[in-house]
């Protein structure tokens, strides 16, 4: 399963409790992005630029499809690439979807997140959110709104869409 969705949908909590209730492994791109370059995502983005970002984020996600089992969540910008698109098509893709008000509440507008950081990070995360909307939902198979919702609610109903009675599946 692959988690998809903006920064504060909760793709790092709800993906471990998925893992968890399926007796599955949980990958986070970001945390493999941050392994390999030995750097937070916040430096890898001042240093080198988001371009830089983008393909080591491509490559982490192509790497860990190809070798991972489990429930695999997607950086918030991994939907931009073409290639990760195309990669993620023909699996079980939730869209963990959260509007711009609880985006922003969860992310607290952190520093951690650098595409947030800025002048207006609202009208960042708005503009953000309309930008990746239609490419989350091109490659969803299951969404899932995550608004006023705790985790393990958000996951129990990945599990039913996904028809994973009993977290057997």
């Amino acid at each position: 399963m692959v988690l998809v969705g903006p920064p504060g949908a909760g793709k790092s909590t709800v993906g471990r409790l998925l893992a968890d209730r399926l007796r599955v492994d949980f990958t986070d791109v970001d945390d493999l992005i941050v392994a390999r370059a030995g750097r937070s995502i916040s430096e890898i983005f001042i240093t080198d630029g988001e371009p830089v970002f983008r393909q080591l984020e491509e490559a982490e996600v192509a790497g860990a499809l190809a070798g991972r089992n489990g429930v695999l969540a997607l950086g918030g910008g991994a939907v931009l690439s073409e290639r990760t698109r195309n990669r993620i098509h023909g699996r079980r893709v939730v869209f963990l979807s959260v509007g711009m008000a609880e985006g922003v509440r969860r992310t607290g507008l952190s520093t951690a997140r650098p595409l947030l950081a800025g002048l207006n990070p609202r009208a960042t995360f708005a503009a953000l959110l309309n930008a990746r909307l239609p490419l989350y939902r091109e490659v969803a198979t299951v969404e899932v709104a995550t608004d006023g919702r705790r985790p393990d609610e958000v996951a129990e109903e990945v599990l039913d869409a996904i028809g994973a009675i009993g977290g057997t599946r």
